[in-house]
């Protein structure tokens, strides 16, 4: 029967293959032949998550050259698909002149339990290896992934956000709007708070909030850095680079 089934597949016949395969799952299941063409099946009827589970399946049970040849040949297609639709999708993705502008990818942090979880469906829209995707996955602070035309950021984050995977994207210009103010001194009332700062232009100005306006903050650190003269033990002079951080 399994030739049938070949012969069907040849004919792109794939209702009587179905009728077949549903014959042949009962008396044989674990045949590599009918997984085969049950992956093939998948294939063909866009279930392309069930084939490449068959096709990997196989891989890692079979020892027959011709199955194993042929369901590599099956993830390869599989693969060419997805990479035609992805470029299809960034491409009108980017079309509009708006998605066009230079942004930015981040990456937010995950706890440990979330990034096990994370990680493959990382892999998998991203086309990493699952080692180099843990490695990426940030679990205390952002992470800078990603620059490019804002629509392809929009893309990827897209599907990382429907995957559970938090991340957000912006452009450079969104950015460079930020106002960035130098902060002088602090002057705190019951109520509300005064700061004595200088704007990007140098001049001397204040501001007046609540605490409770406050909604975010980041910390980090400066690196300053310095060249070191030192004597070793022969006496002669040695120069080392050393990098200090500076909240």
């Amino acid at each position: 029967m399994i030739e049938q089934v070949t012969t069907a597949f040849e004919r792109k016949d794939y209702y009587t293959a179905a009728n077949l395969l549903k014959q042949l799952l009962k008396e044989s299941p674990e045949n590599p032949w009918v997984q085969f063409y049950l992956g093939r099946l998948h294939e063909v009827s866009q279930k392309r998550q069930d084939a490449e589970q068959i096709y990997r399946q196989l891989l890692r049970s079979t020892t027959n050259v011709k199955i194993v040849t042929q369901a590599r040949q099956g993830l390869q297609r599989l693969q060419e698909v997805e990479q035609e639709e992805r470029q299809r999708a960034i491409a009108k993705a980017t079309a509009e002149p708006s998605n066009t502008e230079f942004g930015l990818l981040v990456l937010e942090p995950l706890s440990s339990g979330l990034k096990t979880i994370a990680t493959p469906k990382f892999a998998q829209i991203m086309q990493l290896d699952p080692y180099t995707a843990r490695l990426l996955l940030p679990s205390r602070g952002w992470r800078l992934y990603r620059t490019g035309q804002v629509g392809e950021l929009k893309f990827y984050g897209t599907q990382l956000q429907k995957a559970e995977i938090p991340c957000f994207w912006t452009t450079i210009t969104a950015i460079q709007q930020i106002q960035v103010f130098q902060v002088q001194y602090f002057s705190e009332s019951d109520l509300k708070v005064t700061v004595v700062c200088r704007n990007e232009a140098n001049q001397l100005g204040s501001l007046t909030f609540e605490w409770s306006e406050v909604t975010a903050r980041v910390v980090g650190l400066l690196p300053i850095f310095e060249e070191v003269v030192d004597v070793n033990a022969r006496r002669k002079l040695e120069r080392e680079n050393i990098a200090e951080f500076e909240n």
